[in-house]
């Protein structure tokens, strides 16, 4: 693919926000878990998505998080700033914030518990790609907000110029592969599940929960198949099916998830820490993992 159909790399990891024990952001450890993810082969970054706490911290730290990754990380790393909320002009100051703060990008989601109408969601992300000059990538994900984004929508949002890619969780291959066949769109996978059969009509890669664990394992997947390698792209996600299950389908959030198995600080309420008997069918998941791909 070329450069303008991959806008923000293949593999990018939506990044959890580290806490201190007090429950405050701790930007060293932001800092450090973002230059890791980079070095085990994320090509990008997410901040302050679901995955990030998005819903439990304030704006400065929002943009104090992306500051401190950043630094880190240099300025050769997309860094796409999660900027979504049910409020049309918050998001707009979101996405203006973040565009001062650095970010490469914006994840605009769909306004969420209002459920507006198709044409009213359309409004919607065409204002907030007009508040800066950074590239969008809209989030698809009905499940949390009880919306979705209708490929005819899609459509006629990817007329715009700064709406540019989509975190893809509709669940919908057909609406998908229909959109992608249509428009310029770069789709990213959203759903670990689908990863790689998104991937392989044509998406451009994933945004992932389970790559702040294991990053280098979900990429050897598109780089097997890319190399023409399919068998092997389809054995290595299954062997990553276990992790993903135990991340993303136990009933659990996958902040919650994560930050178990990194121990990376605690989680804000409304969002309560994994038990003793979760984290350890985390661990097994990961264990087998890692000892099936070295």
């Amino acid at each position: 693919m070329t450069a303008s159909a991959v806008p923000f790399g293949r593999a990018l990891c939506a990044m959890i926000t580290p806490f201190t024990a007090s429950g405050a952001l701790d930007p060293d450890a932001a800092g450090k878990l973002a230059a890791s993810l980079v070095a085990d082969g994320c090509d990008g970054l997410v901040l302050s998505g679901t995955t990030g706490e998005s819903p439990t911290t304030t704006d400065t730290e929002k943009t104090a998080l992306l500051r401190a990754v950043r630094a880190a990380v240099g300025d050769g790393v997309p860094i796409v700033a999660g900027v979504g909320s049910s409020d049309t002009r918050h998001t707009a100051a979101l996405a203006r914030q973040a565009e001062q703060a650095g970010a490469d990008g914006l994840l605009v989601v769909t306004p969420y518990y209002s459920r507006p109408p198709q044409a009213a969601v359309e409004a919607h992300f065409r204002r907030v790609a007009d508040a800066t000059g950074l590239p969008v990538m809209l989030y698809d994900i009905p499940g949390r907000t009880g919306t979705r984004i209708e490929p005819d929508t899609l459509l006629r949002l990817a007329e715009h110029p700064r709406i540019v890619a989509v975190k893809d969780c509709a669940y919908d291959l057909l609406g998908s592969t229909k959109v992608m066949g249509a428009t310029s769109l770069a789709y990213y996978s959203g759903c670990e599940e689908l990863n790689l059969p998104l991937y392989a009509v044509g998406a451009a890669g994933y945004v992932s929960t389970v790559a702040n664990v294991a990053p280098r394992q979900l990429r050897a997947v598109l780089d097997a198949f890319d190399a023409g390698d399919t068998a092997g792209a389809a054995r290595l996600n299954q062997l990553l099916a276990p992790l993903t299950e135990a991340m993303m389908a136990s009933g659990l959030p996958g902040t919650v998830t994560a930050k178990a198995l990194l121990g990376a600080g605690p989680v804000r309420e409304p969002l309560q820490p994994a038990g003793r008997e979760a984290t350890d069918g985390l661990r097994r998941a990961y264990e087998e993992l890692l000892a099936a791909t070295r």
